[in-house]
């Protein structure tokens, strides 16, 4: 029979020994990163789902007129919604805080306190849209955007009518 070679395992270091364990990377620490990294890039996902889905919710109702506000009171509670009317003439009031007044849709009359000053093309029977919430029997607005161009009425004209109590 042949005859084994004979190893000499004296210079060759044992389990454990001769190795900096400091400088060996573990294949647990990769995943580790790894699924950092994912839980990461997931919350990134979701903040961006979110902002896209309340853009998107925002866009779909982009306001109410006053009429429709009226009748859902009650659905929309304190929630901050833009309201959508004309300025009736005679209700413009100045106040230490703002101005109130009163907007028309229909026979729909919803009466307003507006908190800061107005914008300098506000005045009665003009379109307007108010961003605020229903306290009580009040709109508080704290934002009046004027509806002011001529592309509006031109693509809307019954709806500017129709604001107007006209029939």
């Amino acid at each position: 029979m042949a005859e084994l070679a004979k190893v000499d395992t004296k210079n060759e270091p044992t389990a454990g020994e001769g190795v900096d364990w400091k400088t060996v990377k573990s294949l647990r620490s990769k995943s580790a990163t790894a699924t950092k990294a994912i839980v990461v890039l997931l919350l990134i996902a979701a903040a961006l789902a979110f902002v896209i889905y309340k853009g998107i919710s925002n866009a779909i109702q982009y306001f109410y007129t006053a009429q429709q506000a009226v009748a859902q009171k009650a659905q929309l509670g304190s929630k901050t919604f833009r309201l959508e009317g004309i300025v009736v003439p005679g209700s413009i009031k100045d106040t230490q805080s703002g101005v109130d007044f009163e907007v028309r849709f229909a026979n729909t009359i919803v009466p307003v306190v507006e908190i800061g000053s107005p914008p300098q093309l506000f005045q009665p029977t003009i379109p307007v849209v108010l961003v605020g919430h229903f306290q009580g029997n009040y709109f508080w607005s704290n934002q009046i955007m004027i509806k002011h161009t001529a592309n509006y009425v031109a693509a809307h004209p019954n709806r500017i009518k129709n604001a107007g109590g006209g029939s």
